[in-house]
């Protein structure tokens, strides 16, 4: 694959900012090229743009090459800049399978980047063969989300692998993968250098606060996508904080392990429920609930202080309601509640 034939024709073109930083990356005694506050406080000096420091342990813990990583303010920022680069506003598309993340038709809506739309399976499965049928000359991305939102099942590889095929850029949102063990696809990056995946630390890391997203991809496209980033998306505060989480590696595993013990002791619970018509497989921290009648039961709920996500507006999810896995306290309360409906 030549990337060339994918980005932007201004993109490849444009001369990227320099910041001070990347123009002197040693270390010195004294600074005084970027016109920062020279009083120490932690915070006066502006931060490593290219987060190498947070970049090597996360390369460390996914089993990536620092080179092909890129870091961005959530990985909302990460689907926007590649949408920049690759898509010519008003001319290019992309492809959605809904019911799938609103952000996504969001950031192309912004972007001026034209939508189809490949709707999924009654079992939220991909249609491949109807995805395959809307790719046009003008097509340059297509965004799967597995695990999906809101439905919460991962695609099966092999769909995955056959839009791969196709030879368009593939944007793979594994937001929730950390809760499907062995399900991610990073492992494929060196056979598909047209494939992008984008992860978080919002979810099972427990730090949707930090507003940290990943992006795991061929070093060409992270060097194009470092070409268009702000010079300092991620910052101090940030990078510190996540560096001192990601480090301990037994906390994380343990907080998984009581959310997946919830979630397995939520999901028999929820299904003697005389309100509850269906449970979708979750390869997530959430379930997808059918209801008798969803919007009464999500009403009804919020009178008790306890907030659900209705997406009955959504293709294929009638009423149907989106349950996050929470506490064990938090569950038993929902649970009490939805038993007196």
């Amino acid at each position: 694959m030549d990337i060339n034939n994918f980005i932007r024709d201004n993109v490849k073109a444009m001369k990227p900012y320099s910041s001070a930083r990347d123009e002197f990356e040693e270390t010195a005694d004294i600074y005084l090229d970027a016109n920062e506050n020279p009083y120490s406080n932690g915070l006066n000096r502006y931060p490593d743009p290219y987060q190498k420091g947070l970049k090597q342990l996360i390369s460390e813990i996914k089993g990536i090459p620092v080179n092909n990583i890129l870091l961005g303010n959530g990985s909302d920022e990460v689907i926007d800049l590649i949408l920049r680069a690759f898509c010519e506003p008003g001319e290019d598309n992309l492809i959605i399978t809904p019911p799938t993340y609103g952000m996504y038709k969001v950031a192309a809506d912004l972007n001026n980047i034209n939508i189809k739309e490949s709707l999924l399976n009654k079992d939220f499965s991909l249609n491949t063969e109807n995805l395959i049928s809307k790719i046009d000359r003008n097509t340059k991305l297509i965004i799967l989300c597995s695990p999906n939102n809101p439905s919460g099942n991962c695609m099966a590889k092999e769909d995955i692998i056959s839009v791969l095929n196709t030879g368009k850029l593939l944007v793979l949102d594994e937001a929730y993968i950390d809760f499907a063990e062995g399900k991610s696809l990073l492992k494929e990056l060196n056979n598909y250098p047209n494939l992008i995946i984008a992860q978080t630390l919002s979810k099972a890391y427990g730090l949707a606060g930090l507003r940290l997203g990943m992006c795991f991809a061929s070093q060409e496209i992270i060097e194009v996508l470092n070409k268009i980033k702000p010079p300092y998306n991620i910052n101090e505060l940030s990078q510190q904080w996540a560096k001192v989480y990601l480090k301990d590696a037994r906390k994380n595993s343990e907080r998984k392990a009581k959310i997946l013990r919830n979630k397995e002791i939520l999901y028999k619970e929820l299904k003697y429920l005389n309100c509850v018509k269906k449970i979708y497989p979750s390869d997530a921290n959430f379930f997808l609930v059918k209801m008798k009648d969803a919007r009464l039961v999500y009403e009804k709920l919020l009178k008790k202080s306890i907030v659900l996500r209705d997406r009955s507006n959504q293709p294929l999810c009638d009423n149907c309601l989106r349950i996050t896995v929470g506490t064990e306290p938090e569950n038993e309360k929902l649970i009490e509640e939805l038993k007196k409906l």
